[in-house]
């Protein structure tokens, strides 16, 4: 079985993904160890990616979104891959769209019927007032479709029109897109790593995040707190919180038509109530950081090449076929609880 994992110079990029060239790495080398040849291609060219056409791996591990190519459009890789028949992990670009819009995310959730934090979107001057807001104070604001915490800080989190207008401008200004203005969730914050294996089984992995006090005595997880790895990740104990947990992130996971693998990130008010945060489906795989292996760990004791060999067993069963991602006709996805 032949594998190649796709990544990119992706230092600038604003979307999520397994991480710098060292995270590739770390996969790479625990895919060596499960027994397979695997080839890591860093690709800035439409070439770069042909030559991988041209190889015809088994399966191509996607590490980031899409490739970014000057004065052209972002070449999407599950769509290239998915129009030469390469066999691919994750999702199709139509799905991936919850990851990269949070918005986009939300309202289709919301029509399922799951839960998630009041919102509107905003711009400078859009409003004149506090009371023409859509959503009361406290908000959090953060940028539309940034990942990795960009954007998020102490100033994030605003109780006044001044500091509204202050934060909008200045996110609006640094991102040049819309802001997502949320009502602030006063409970606890929650990461779920959810693995579909061949024969459609969840493997959920659901730990609690901790983030760091700041100097101002608030808990935000933003850019800061990631990049320096100051927040702290916590196996659930309390087994109805986890049930509870669990039971969101499947039901988002589901109602998203994820394929493979992703990440549902959950926070719950003053009075324990779950919301849907957002989806990261090409997470973070930094060996002894990144959430997804971490979660895998305290919640499941597996070890870093353990997820990754689950991460791409749905993948290695569908190399005889290329099988567009997300065929909805399949058996029903069932839950596989691990004590």
């Amino acid at each position: 079985m032949y594998i190649e994992i796709i990544t990119t110079p992706n230092e600038a990029l604003k979307e999520s993904g397994f991480g710098s060239i060292n995270a590739c790495n770390s996969v790479l080398e625990s895919i060596q160890r499960l027994g397979y040849s695997v080839k890591l291609n860093v690709c800035k060219t439409k070439e770069d990616l042909h030559e991988v056409v041209v190889r015809k791996p088994d399966l191509v591990i996607l590490a980031v979104k899409y490739v970014p190519i000057k004065d052209q459009d972002d070449i999407w890789l599950s769509d290239y891959f998915a129009q030469h028949k390469i066999n691919f992990t994750g999702s199709s670009r139509e799905v991936l769209k919850f990851d990269s819009n949070k918005v986009r995310a939300k309202i289709h959730l919301t029509s399922k019927g799951i839960k998630t934090a009041a919102y509107f979107i905003a711009v400078p001057e859009q409003y004149k007032n506090q009371n023409e807001l859509p959503v009361s104070f406290p908000l959090f604001l953060k940028p539309l479709d940034a990942a990795n915490g960009n954007g998020i800080d102490d100033l994030s989190f605003v109780t006044n029109f001044a500091e509204y207008e202050s934060k909008v401008a200045s996110l609006y200004d640094t991102f040049e897109q819309p802001i997502l203005a949320e009502e602030y969730l006063d409970g606890r914050e929650f990461t779920v790593a959810v693995i579909k294996t061949n024969t459609e089984e969840l493997i959920v992995s659901a730990v609690e995040v901790i983030p760091p006090t700041s100097s101002n005595g608030l808990k935000i997880l933003g850019s800061q707190a990631k990049k320096d790895d100051s927040e702290t990740l916590l196996k659930i104990d309390d087994d109805a919180i986890n049930a509870d947990i669990t039971k969101l992130a499947t039901n988002a996971f589901n109602a998203l038509h994820v394929r493979d693998f992703g990440r549902i990130d959950i926070k719950t008010n003053k009075d324990g109530e779950c919301f849907f945060m957002e989806a990261n489906l090409v997470p973070g795989m930094t060996y002894g950081s990144s959430y997804f292996p971490e979660a895998c760990g305290l919640a499941n004791e597996f070890d870093y090449d353990k997820v990754v060999e689950l991460l791409i067993d749905a993948g290695l069963a569908r190399a005889s076929i290329t099988v567009p991602p997300n065929d909805l006709s399949g058996s029903e996805t069932k839950l596989l609880t691990i004590l």
